[in-house]
């Protein structure tokens, strides 16, 4: 694939980032992409090397070794073909994915691994630029309605698949625009919305229904999520009117810290915080949005989200931004031969880590201090593992100014109003029970519902959700027509 000898030949070459103190000033993508000469010289890195784990290594099994050789041969369109083959939203993992591609990837062994997800971002956003990424009605309609239930990542990419079946499909999402945590959760400064935009406009040309704002379930009718749809539609209303139903929420019930103090004013969820910044780079107007302006900010979460929460700190002119992690500082490179092809541990650091921010690990949060109801400070003390759990250190409590507290220590499971509305049975952790099976898979307890993305297995990766889409719609395709032509 590729050159024969350009892995020994070319080094691999990064994207690039625009200046710091340029990008701090919007909230627009600040990447720069390879240019088509740089994706010749990378694709000519990829090896021959027999077994390509980066297939395996994709959750989509992107088929990495031929759009690799074929960017390096400069044929484009058909470097477009393969990866659209497989992956229904490029312009997404292209920009969102850590790609746990270029961890399995044969030349990670002893070298940098091939810069699979930067080809990926330049042959999708050439694709576009050039006409190729175009709506595909199916010819024929089988008069089978289905509904689908969110419109993440996975939702859409159901969506997408079973209308070209020819399933006439309902897309339902209780915000006000589509796209999930995409759209509500993703920074701008990370992918920007119009990639989701031009997608809905050829999901709408494929033939489906968008229906936003609407809540499907039995809700409460005083919770938050009734209080801002417009529309409530009952789970038996849905069950009645199509023909297949598939469950694609995402895993919204954030982790808490239940410390003393955690009632103060000022301590937030990050997904409190990072949706209204999104709201308003969006042209919304919201009354009181949170913000780091001149405030110190503590981000509890070394993860993604808590990245996020960094660099949207910083764009609002935050006076200092402290990250928390518990776990152990990880090394700065990861043993190899030991952990290759799975997604090591390593120290990762983020485009909004290097804006500005200081990061502790090992530590853990005690208590929330406060004056007159807001917070000002957290009670602190190092941690350490022994015998397998981790521990406080003695004598080593401080306190750490704070004005702003943001939590960003992960998911724990779907808002279960929805799984209870349809009677579906959860997994030990709350999501929706339900396997990936070849025969029934991704089917729940309940006849023709269907469950997938990250409702079903807990908080996970895009590129996780756009594979579960696509097996949950060739599951609901089967269910549907006895067979599927879809790939899964």
């Amino acid at each position: 694939m590729g050159k024969i000898t350009g892995f020994m030949e070319h080094e691999r070459i990064e994207e690039g980032y625009k200046p710091v103190e340029e990008r701090l000033k919007h909230y627009k993508e600040f990447v720069v992409a390879l240019t088509p000469e740089q994706a010749k010289v990378q694709g000519a890195r990829c090896m021959d090397c027999g077994t390509p784990f980066c297939n395996n290594g994709c959750p989509v099994n992107n088929i990495i070794p031929d759009f690799n050789d074929l960017v390096y041969r400069q044929d484009w369109q058909n470097a477009f073909a393969v990866l659209d083959s497989t992956n229904n939203f490029p312009e997404f993992t292209g920009r969102i994915c850590p790609a746990p591609c270029e961890a399995a990837c044969v030349l990670n062994v002893n070298d940098d691994a091939v810069g699979i997800k930067s080809i990926e971002h330049a042959i999708i956003d050439k694709a576009w630029e050039e006409g190729w990424v175009t709506p595909r009605p199916a010819k024929h309609k089988t008069g089978k309605k289905v509904a689908v239930v969110g419109s993440g990542p996975a939702g859409l990419a159901s969506a997408q698949q079973l209308a070209r079946a020819g399933h006439e499909v309902t897309l339902f999402e209780k915000n006000d625009r589509v796209g999930g945590l995409l759209r509500y959760g993703i920074p701008d400064f990370k992918m920007e919305k119009s990639h989701i935009d031009r997608r809905v406009e050829h999901l709408k040309a494929e033939g489906v229904t968008i229906k936003t704002s609407t809540v499907v379930g039995n809700w409460p009718q005083d919770s938050k999520v009734t209080n801002w749809a417009k529309n409530v539609v009952a789970s038996e209303d849905v069950l009645k009117e199509f023909d297949a139903v598939l469950l694609t929420g995402g895993s919204e019930q954030s982790r808490d810290l239940p410390v003393p103090g955690r009632d103060l004013d000022g301590i937030h969820f990050a997904m409190e915080f990072l949706p209204q910044q999104n709201k308003v780079n969006a042209g919304d107007k919201l009354k009181g949005q949170l913000r780091a302006d001149g405030k110190h900010v503590i981000v509890i979460g070394g993860g993604d989200t808590g990245s996020d929460c960094v660099g949207t700190s910083n764009r609002h002119g935050a006076a200092s931004v402290v990250q928390f992690e518990v776990m152990p500082q990880p090394p700065e490179e990861e043993n190899r031969p030991l952990t290759w092809p799975y997604w090591p541990i390593k120290l990762r650091t983020s485009s909004s880590h290097e804006e500005g921010c200081e990061r502790e690990f090992a530590i853990s949060t005690k208590e929330f201090i406060g004056e007159k109801g807001k917070v000002t400070g957290l009670k602190t003390v190092r941690v350490e593992f022994k015998d397998g759990k981790l521990v406080e250190i003695a004598g080593t409590e401080v306190v750490m100014k704070a004005d702003l507290v943001l939590l960003a220590m992960g998911f724990v499971n779907p808002v279960a109003s929805v799984l209870e509305s349809f009677g579906v049975d959860k997994d030990a952790r709350g999501n929706a029970k339900a396997t990936t099976d070849f025969d029934g898979g991704y089917a729940t307890n309940v006849p023709k519902v269907f469950a997938a993305g990250d409702m079903r297995r807990g908080q996970s990766l895009v590129v996780w959700a756009i594979r579960e889409g696509r097996q949950a719609a060739r599951a609901v395709d089967e269910f549907l027509m006895g067979f599927s032509d879809l790939p899964r």
